[in-house]
């Protein structure tokens, strides 16, 4: 924005950002203002580096009043103010708008899921000791921590943890400043992953011993902040979590879906996404975690599951036994596979990281594999791996949308490409019925 503009304007939100900041245009610049929505009209403060807002002169429809009393202070929210389902559709868009950027048109209509409030078992805090006690929660955009004593995000099984945390772990001698703490809410009950500055002492060591046996929780581990190594401190019992009727025993802070609901949407739009299969055709999962697809994927036919974490690896090997799941640990972005090893695969299911498929996307391009099913965490990826598909002759057959990251910008998508010209063929045919019956309806 132009350094020597002062004073008052009107702007008019014409969208919003990958922030979820409201963007306007100003002096041929465009400009970003936290907390405004799509087609309102607000007044704001020239300043040097940003416009400030003072006012909003005409709402959307859309907006609501945030449900947190943290909302604009902690960064872990940045539409409270949208509506949910306005939400939803803005995430939609999101994931349309980049399909269509990489080249794909007459998208079949999504699917849509939203998970709802209070549901997430997974979190990754912020700790850090302060004058008179520790603060546990999220950071503030580019900012500190913030104090979580709100949270409409939360399962309140993990946010009835953070007071009695916050006094353990005031007492340990470690935390000399920040830290960290992932938690997992499994089946066997929350599992936590700490991070301090300082080694624990053999004193920090029983009272994290006495608090696991006290709260429940099914294990504890500390993480080594200079080698990442992880130890655990505390367990009572087998660790586990449910895939697909399958027991698994995931490492310490291993991936899991945010929501169990959420979870539930992306298996079935994955099961479903995956093409007729005989006894001998093989599926190749790509990222596969510690079994969250495979398990419930081996239903229908052989897999072949590719990890390139250890921990998680080893955790799919384990519980594969007397399955048709055969687990491979393989660093995908060191080694990809490239297209004679996928020469026997009838279709690739990934789950890329939030950075994409990387290395993998051009052998799985080139390869003869006419059916993948992409779960992506990210638009922009999935616009950019997209491309190659497309290029590659894939079509979207299939498209779901998941929103697990309540009133965040985050989004979820399940999308089914085929280059298979009878299940193309086949899959227009039953759009077409579709509409013609929603039409006549």
């Amino acid at each position: 924005m132009n350094d020597t503009l002062t004073g008052v304007a009107e702007l008019r939100i014409e969208g919003l950002g990958a922030a979820g900041d409201g963007v306007a245009h100003l002096d041929g610049q465009t400009v970003f203002i936290p907390g405004t929505l799509p087609g309102e009209d607000i007044r704001v403060r020239l300043a040097p580096a940003h416009p400030e807002l003072i006012d909003i002169v005409h709402a959307s429809p859309d907006r609501v009043t945030p449900p947190c009393d943290l909302f604009g202070e902690c960064g872990g929210c940045a539409l409270q103010h949208l509506s949910l389902p306005a939400l939803l559709d803005w995430k939609a868009q999101r994931v349309t708008q980049a399909l269509t950027a990489a080249g794909f048109t007459d998208l079949p209509p999504a699917r849509m899921f939203q998970t709802t409030p209070k549901t997430r078992r997974r979190m990754d805090f912020a700790v850090q000791r302060v004058p008179g006690g520790v603060i546990i929660g999220l950071h503030r955009r580019n900012g500190d921590p913030v104090d979580m004593t709100e949270c409409h995000v939360l399962h309140p099984a993990i946010f009835g943890l953070l007071a009695p945390l916050r006094e353990v772990l005031g007492s340990l001698g470690a935390l000399t400043g920040r830290g960290s703490l992932m938690v997992n809410l499994l089946d066997s009950g929350p599992d936590l992953t700490l991070q301090t500055p300082a080694p624990l002492t053999s004193a920090d060591r029983l009272k994290l011993a006495a608090f696991a046996r006290e709260h429940d929780l099914s294990r504890i581990s500390w993480q080594d902040p200079k080698d990442l190594g992880i130890e655990t401190v505390a367990q009572s019992g087998p660790v586990r979590e449910d895939f697909g009727g399958v027991i698994v025993s995931p490492p310490p802070s291993a991936f899991l879906q945010a929501t169990a609901d959420a979870e539930k949407a992306i298996v079935t739009a994955v099961v479903d996404g995956l093409p007729s299969l005989n006894k001998k055709d093989v599926t190749v999962e790509l990222f596969a975690g510690c079994g969250t697809l495979t398990f419930p994927m081996s239903e229908k036919g052989r897999v072949m599951a590719y990890e390139g974490n250890l921990g998680a690896a080893n955790c799919l090997k384990a519980a594969s036994g007397g399955r048709r799941v055969d687990g491979f640990h393989r660093d995908l972005g060191r080694q990809p596979l490239l297209p004679h090893d996928l020469k026997s695969t009838r279709a690739v299911v990934l789950d890329p990281p939030y950075a994409g498929a990387g290395a993998q996307t051009m052998p799985l391009a080139k390869s003869a594999v006419p059916d993948i099913v992409y779960v992506s965490c990210n638009p922009a990826a999935l616009e950019k791996d997209g491309k190659a598909l497309w290029n590659a002759g894939f079509s979207v057959i299939g498209l779901t949308i998941v929103d697990q990251f309540l009133w965040s910008t985050e989004v979820e998508a399940v999308v089914v490409l085929s280059r298979d010209v009878k299940r193309i063929r086949r899959e227009n045919s039953r759009r077409s019925r579709n509409d013609l019956s929603r039409s006549d309806s």
